[in-house]
């Protein structure tokens, strides 16, 4: 069973993003002292466009924190240091850790973080804004490909959660959907394989996974 501690608890609001006028909460500042966590997130906590961000199934983005390194590793071998690693936050969490991989936590495991209850109920699906925030065009790809996506969290029960906090693993689901297999076959192409459609219904059919990613496991079967 899982068993961490919250390195960094980061809160945002929108802001102006680019010169269009665009709106984005990803620059996430590091608070440290406790922030109680709704149903819909933190309080506090905000996004830009409610189509795509947001809701019940994307309460709390976790992105873990042992994939900066490898990030860092990657600009390197391109030339350069990003100063956007230099600290966490970079992707627009709201929560780093540690030993929360995308291959270690399954759709449906469930985590007492401080006070609340949280669910894993999907990965984070990557967008345009996350190369216009770094500056780097073809950064999401290189996110899909990776599998380095990060996960988001609905809350079972709300509470208050502080910086330093456990995050300690209370159900573990009996099934073998990880995010990583799950962002591998909705998100990054594992669809086209022979073989996918009777995996795409079993997604379509787990209760578990955000409502959103049901659909597109539906839709994706067609």
């Amino acid at each position: 069973m899982i068993l961490s501690q919250i390195d960094a608890l980061l809160i945002g609001k929108p802001k102006p993003f680019r010169a269009d006028g665009t709106m984005s909460a990803m620059a996430r500042t590091a608070v440290d002292r406790p922030v109680f966590l709704r149903k819909h997130g933190f309080e506090g906590d905000e996004v830009a466009d409610l189509t795509v961000h947001g809701g019940v199934d994307k309460a709390v983005h976790f992105y873990p924190a042992e994939h900066y390194p490898k990030w860092i590793a990657h600009f390197a071998a391109e030339g350069f240091a990003h100063p956007l690693l230099d600290q966490v936050g970079a992707f627009g969490e709201n929560i780093s850790a540690s030993g929360l991989t995308e291959d270690s936590l399954r759709i449906g495991d469930r985590f007492r973080i401080g006070r609340a209850l949280v669910e894993v109920a999907q990965g984070r699906q990557p967008c345009w804004k996350l190369d216009h925030h770094f500056g780097v065009h073809g950064l999401s790809g290189v996110v899909i490909s990776s599998g380095r996506c990060g996960s988001y969290f609905r809350v079972i029960e709300e509470g208050e959660v502080a910086p330093g906090d456990r995050i300690q693993m209370v159900h573990q689901a009996q099934h073998d959907w990880t995010v990583a297999r799950t962002f591998k076959l909705l998100i990054g192409g594992g669809h086209r394989a022979e073989g996918a459609g009777a995996q795409l219904r079993a997604l379509a059919a787990l209760e578990t996974l955000a409502d959103s990613w049901r659909d597109r496991a539906a839709k994706l079967v067609g």
